[in-house]
């Protein structure tokens, strides 16, 4: 399946918005409009730290591990993503780049590594509801920011 990507512009330069997103706990607060249930282990932050949610998508629900697989601060963060008792592995991307006026572009891509024949069936829902999902997620992660005047409180 191809992935998903969404991207928003906040007025916050890169360093900020990567100590903002290196926290686990922090993605709870504009992901719970569809990921809720949020149970976290290991290291608060950087490569290690989990996340176990219950994810809620076009009328179903299933719990999904995330874990942060590589961090390289201040530019990117990569989660691996496992549900469906092992059958969907996929892969979350925070890339920051700087903008030329100032601030930073956040994109966040959702890539399949293996996905349950039902997703690949119905492939165009399916990255339909994500691209939903993430649009609104990064709108929240702006709005977030905006609330957070160091993008990196609790």
């Amino acid at each position: 399946m191809r992935p998903v990507i969404v991207s928003v512009d906040v007025p916050h330069p890169p360093e900020q918005v990567y100590d903002f997103l290196d926290v686990m706990a922090h993605h709870e607060r504009f992901t719970d409009h569809y990921l809720t249930g949020w149970r976290y282990s290991g290291p608060e932050r950087g490569t290690g730290s989990r996340a176990t949610v219950t994810a809620a998508l076009g009328g179903t629900k299933t719990d999904v591990t995330i874990e942060v697989v590589e961090a390289e601060p201040p530019r990117r963060i990569v989660e691996r993503n496992v549900s469906a008792a092992g059958r969907r592995l996929a892969h979350g991307t925070y890339a920051i780049e700087p903008l030329p006026a100032g601030g930073s572009r956040v994109s966040f891509t959702y890539g399949w590594a293996k996905a349950p024949l039902a997703d690949r069936l119905l492939a165009p829902l399916v990255r339909a509801a994500m691209r939903r999902a993430n649009r609104t997620a990064m709108r929240r992660l702006a709005a977030e920011l905006a609330r957070d005047g160091s993008a990196g409180g609790p």
